[in-house]
């Protein structure tokens, strides 16, 4: 249930003739009462000699109480409250039941015989609307202080006696909602999203990896956004706001909004706190970006190992560094959303639209600490798209992977903080990505599988004993995983390359928690290719220890052949 408290107005007959209205597309059905502050107001809905103008001297009647100069401005009160798709379909009964309530717990119609005048209408089967004159009947105002957050408390309420789909707590920083209007406006227009939602990943997307103005704004106008710069009398520049440029308004002038309207940390202080932080690091010690990825599988290397040093930091560190790498997760989501191959795109910005939520909390981060997160951002942006094989698709995979266990240590994070919204919206991303990262480790991983059973026996063996003497725990579980011939030909991998597989095992299983991976050994091939360097596609490897597959597991008879005689040392 969503309750929403809009702007207070002074029209009250305006805003009944909505109510009532037909709507801006014909989407009001029989409009009419289901509760009012006495049960008896007039129903210009179902009433024939009842109408709108009836009602509305009836509710602002109070105004009257007070002398001209004392009646407020703003006098109307409006909350709409709302029911999730997925919810039965409440009786008018019910519905004026959670009006009474509502209006009760938000304090204008608090229950002491002298509240506020209200009126409850309903024109859908999901809603209602409550409209009520902010003048109580002796003549005082209404104490409806925070009425939204109150509202809110009451619906978590109302939700378990109803028995309605339950609605996380929010805590106020979520990113503002498209209006009915704005929604309405995509449907004619045919977008997928409204202006303010695209408008807001362009955004994000662009401020990923960023390090200065001018390349946020250069970034801005590559995308096909309208900028508009704010400036002081003395030229400092104070804030933007961006448009779409075919979303016009009804003169036919683009619609432009505020950074800071699209979302609390859009705005271009809280923009530039993240590359501030980064600038006095660089001033303070050395640069790196001489050593930046040349293309995409190395920036996708590199953001793998800075996720993991992430994740650390999350699970131990402080909390406004904690924040810090949080927020920064969303930026590497933007920046492999961009450069993403095709099979894996609808996913990754699926996966960075959930997270957007997580992005933020009332833990103010502490820039700066998340420094190689967001050089790893700019680095996959820069590193140029990847392709859907090879060392590339391979990485993708690998990063994925990482990226995931980011995720949900950000999920963690925000669960052990009560921030229910956060948590869930980080759940969400997590699941888009194990989506994605079925599609970029399908050809790998298939490689690595075949080149695993390509093993020879006692080779296989060998890895087997390695992975229970590093694992006893997980070794069984392991090698009954459709994935173990690839974790196989991985530590046969490590080990020709001078590893100690048992060795490198421990520490890629102690490095993180497996309890919510899916596949145990595909986790640990990836951790393991990191951890050893190896290339990720292993098709671009020669093979170790393989066995042709007429030959595999039958032992090898000694030639008697005269030219396969041993040689005498010389």
């Amino acid at each position: 249930m969503i309750p929403k408290v809009h702007k207070q107005g002074s029209d009250t007959h305006g805003l009944l003739k909505y109510l009532y209205g037909k709507g801006t597309r014909e989407e009001h059905i029989d409009p009419h009462l289901v509760a009012s502050f006495d049960g008896m107001a007039p129903d210009p809905g179902r009433d024939p000699g009842a109408t709108k103008r009836d009602l509305q001297q009836l509710l602002d009647q109070p105004l009257q109480l007070l002398n001209p100069d004392q009646r407020p401005e703003k006098h109307v009160w409006h909350l709409s409250v709302r029911n999730a798709v997925e919810d039965r379909i409440l009786s008018d009964e019910e519905w004026g039941q959670i009006a009474r309530r509502m209006v009760a717990a938000t304090g204008i119609d608090p229950g002491d015989g002298a509240g506020c005048r209200w009126a409850a209408v309903r024109h859908a089967d999901d809603h209602i609307h409550i409209i009520a004159t902010l003048v109580r009947e002796d003549g005082r105002r209404p104490d409806h202080h925070f009425s939204g957050k109150r509202a809110q408390a009451e619906a978590r309420l109302l939700e378990v006696e109803y028995d309605l789909q339950r609605v996380n707590p929010g805590d106020g920083t979520a990113a503002k909602r498209p209006t009915s209007a704005e929604r309405h406006k995509a449907e004619r227009q045919g977008r997928e999203q409204t202006a303010r939602e695209e408008l807001r990943e362009t955004v994000r997307r662009a401020v990923a990896g960023a390090t200065s103005d001018e390349e946020f704004f250069d970034r801005l106008a590559a995308a096909g956004l309208l900028v508009r710069k704010r400036l002081a009398p003395s030229g400092d520049l104070l804030g933007y706001k961006v448009a779409l440029a075919d979303d016009h308004n009804r003169d036919g002038e683009p619609v432009f909004y505020p950074g800071s309207k699209l979302a609390p940390d859009l705005s271009l202080p809280r923009i530039r706190e993240r590359w501030l932080a980064a600038q006095h690091d660089v001033a303070a010690g050395p640069d790196d970006r001489a050593s930046a990825p040349s293309g995409p599988a190395r920036a996708r290397r590199r953001a793998a190992a800075a996720a993991w040093q992430a994740i650390l930091i999350i699970d131990h560190g402080d909390d406004r560094q904690a924040a810090a790498h949080i927020a920064a997760a969303g930026e590497v989501l933007d920046a492999l959303t961009k450069t993403s191959a095709a099979h894996t795109r609808k996913q990754l910005s699926e996966a960075a639209r959930a997270f957007e939520r997580a992005s933020r909390s009332h833990v103010r981060a502490e820039r700066g600490h998340d420094r190689a997160l967001r050089q790893a951002a700019r680095d996959l942006i820069y590193g140029g798209p990847a392709q859907g094989r090879g060392e590339d698709g391979a990485t993708t995979a690998m990063v994925i992977d990482m990226v995931a266990f980011l995720v949900i240590a950000a999920a963690h994070w925000h669960g052990k903080k009560n921030h229910a919204q956060q948590a869930a919206a980080a759940r969400q991303a997590a699941e888009h990505l194990r989506a994605a990262y079925q599609s970029a480790a399908q050809h790998p991983m298939a490689v690595l599988r075949h080149r695993g059973r390509r093993l020879s026996q006692p080779l296989q063996r060998r890895q087997a004993a390695h992975l229970r003497q590093a694992v006893p725990e997980l070794a069984e579980q392991i090698l009954a995983e459709p994935g173990w011939h690839a974790l196989a030909a991985t530590l046969a991998d490590a080990e020709a390359a001078g590893h100690e597989p048992a060795a490198l095992l421990a520490e890629a299983v102690a490095r993180r928690e497996l309890d919510t991976a899916e596949s145990v050994s595909d986790v640990l091939v990836w951790r393991l290719r990191r951890l050893a360097d190896l290339p990720a596609d292993a098709s671009a490897m020669p093979e170790v220890g393989t066995t042709t597959p007429q030959s595999a597991g039958r032992p090898k008879r000694p030639s008697t052949g005269r030219n396969n005689r041993p040689r005498k040392a010389r």
